[in-house]
């Protein structure tokens, strides 16, 4: 009844806007519902007392770091058993779940781990000298001499030593290749001496005997005297005094020169290709004495022949190559890394052809070796036109077969020193007939 004497009051002939605008204005003189329901919480709120807010309860005080890891080794002893889980029927795509079987793989894995550590004493987790024992010093002392390295110099030294155009000594070969290996250990012991703080950052070397502290450093300086020492010797004394001067010519090379450029120059590359064609040339100095034409080619051959493997496998290693701090062409000249390896490749085939006109080999050699320096060239130019690790790592294990079956293919085509002697007195005594002429 209020609310109509209001409108009558206020007139009916007024517009709708005025109208609403009075509703609005009653609505906000009486009492609503929301406005008795807060009534209502009040009321239970002050005559009930089990219905009142209570405060909230303190925090603990804040525990030491040490007391916390302490109360962590104790929760993570107690074994909870999980409850199986029923099988969701919905099926799941065939990627998603090895993804999630392997996230679950791993994070157990990790927190085995890091139980497993926990779980050590704490004398256990401490640092402590490794202690050497004698049935693991001779694999110590063949990663510290890169047994596989020196078998791969002793290799090429005894090629060079066949392919010499004289008769076959034993004694001799044998002498030779027991010096070649000997300064090979030397030269490869002092490497790793020199680059211990650098092999550390990187994978490839981080596992080397004088970085995990397997040996001291000066148990490896002796062991490369001992080895040094008598190569050189022997092969001065047993061999020749050429065979030995260029023994330790590349000692010299290898562990003065190639191992502090590595980190100064790009040029530590055709260094260290030199140091590789030194060994072919030893075993020719050394059953022949003479530096002549073929020692020469050999070299040339093992010289070419080391771009497109170095090239091919530093180009894998970029990222380690750089942590190391060395200065390699992969890291610095990637498009000369590329040039290069397809260069020498090519320089290959040259090579090849210039051994028949040297009279080193038959004129089947060229032929016969076409095919696998051909290939070798086709990936160097796999690998400077895709530039990726699958082209490089092609060329890489290709370089590793292509070597010995060259070399192979030389030997087999090798012009023996019995053709020579024949020509050399066809050639005689023609130019002795012709001086016979000559006379009155």
């Amino acid at each position: 009844g209020f609310f109509v004497w209001r409108l009558k009051g206020a007139g009916t002939g007024h517009t709708p806007c005025q109208f609403v605008h009075l509703c609005r204005a009653a609505n906000d003189r009486f009492i609503t519902f929301q406005y008795f329901n807060f009534l209502k919480r009040m009321y239970v709120t002050q005559y009930n007392k089990d219905l009142s807010q209570r405060a909230k309860p303190k925090s603990d005080p804040v525990v030491s770091p040490f007391h916390e890891l302490q109360q962590l080794d104790q929760e993570k002893k107690v074994i909870h058993q999980i409850s199986p889980i029923s099988p969701v029927h919905q099926p799941w795509p065939e990627t998603s779940r090895r993804n999630e079987l392997r996230e679950v793989e791993s994070a157990a894995e990790s927190e085995a781990s890091a139980t497993a550590v926990r779980a050590e004493p704490k004398e256990d987790r401490q640092w402590k000298e490794m202690k050497l024992r004698l049935d693991e010093l001779p694999g110590i002392l063949a990663r510290l001499s890169k047994i596989k390295l020196t078998a791969l110099v002793v290799s090429t030294a005894s090629a060079g030593f066949a392919m010499a155009p004289v008769p076959f000594d034993l004694t001799c070969f044998l002498l030779a290749s027991l010096g070649t290996g000997l300064a090979s250990c030397a030269a490869n012991s002092i490497n790793q001496f020199f680059e211990v703080p650098f092999d550390s950052n990187m994978n490839r070397t981080k596992n080397r005997p004088l970085v995990r502290g397997q040996i001291s450093p000066l148990l490896a300086v002796c062991f490369a005297a001992s080895c040094g020492v008598p190569g050189i010797a022997l092969l001065t004394l047993g061999v020749n005094p050429l065979t030995g001067a260029l023994g330790a010519f590349n000692i010299f090379l290898y562990t003065c020169c190639y191992t502090p450029l590595k980190r100064m120059s790009i040029a530590n590359t055709w260094v260290g290709a030199v140091v590789g064609a030194i060994p072919p040339v030893m075993g020719w100095t050394a059953a022949t004495g003479t530096l002549d034409a073929g020692a020469l080619l050999l070299g040339g051959i093992l010289y070419s022949w080391q771009f497109p493997h170095f090239n091919a496998l530093s180009w894998g290693l970029r990222e380690d190559y750089s942590r190391g701090g060395y200065c390699m062409m992969s890291v610095t000249h990637p498009g000369l890394c590329r040039r290069v390896a397809l260069r020498h490749c090519l320089a290959l085939i040259g090579l090849s052809a210039v051994a028949p006109v040297l009279d080193v080999t038959t004129w089947t050699f060229p032929i016969v070796s076409l095919p696998i320096n051909l290939y070798i060239s086709y990936l160097g130019f796999r690998f400077y036109r895709d530039a990726d690790r699958g082209s490089s790592r092609k060329l890489f294990f290709c370089s590793l077969w292509h070597l010995p079956m060259l070399l192979l293919v030389m030997f087999t085509c090798k012009k023996s020193g019995l053709d020579k002697e024949d020509k050399n007195q066809l050639l005689g005594e023609t130019h002795g007939r012709a001086m016979e002429m000559r006379l009155p």
